[in-house]
């Protein structure tokens, strides 16, 4: 069985899909299933942001077979580990939390880079692509944590 990985920011169009591609391409998906959703269903149904698309390609990654979805509380039981990008997105997918186990499943994703130090990744919506090149960079370090410690 697949061990299944979620990667989850507010809209589901900058952030997370940036986390789920790139986790994607660091690891073997015969064995690793990843997705992404949003605390938000506001953009549902549509593609990543044109910026998020253009970092990608940049980084020769291509996320435009996704589609914003918003998360579910069965993503609890579907998902073997969820990562999150800011405190806001913990707390709101921690509220819908049914059990202890279901809230040790979330974790903010920059504690793979800097453990317990609740480093956020900033939403670049509002910014220029500098910002989205920033938020690229911090994500391809904790998902090449990630991708570090699942494999072993």
């Amino acid at each position: 069985m697949k061990t299944r990985i979620l990667m989850v920011c507010l809209g589901n169009i900058c952030r997370s899909p940036l986390a789920e591609g790139i986790l994607k391409s660091k690891l073997d998906t015969s064995k690793f299933y990843v997705d992404s959703a949003g605390t938000s269903a506001l953009h549902e149904g549509e593609l990543p942001d044109q910026r998020s698309i253009d970092v990608a390609q940049k980084n020769k990654l291509d996320i435009t077979d996704q589609r914003s979805r918003p998360f579910l509380k069965s993503d609890f039981e579907d998902f073997d580990y969820i990562y999150v990008m800011d405190q806001s997105n913990y707390d709101n997918v921690c509220q819908l939390a049914e059990s202890d186990a279901d809230k040790k499943k979330v974790k903010m994703i920059m504690d793979e880079v800097h453990p317990e130090s609740s480093v956020d990744v900033p939403d670049p919506y509002y910014d220029s692509i500098n910002g989205f090149n920033h938020v690229y960079k911090m994500l391809d370090d904790a998902c090449h944590q990630i991708a570090d410690r699942l494999k072993n």
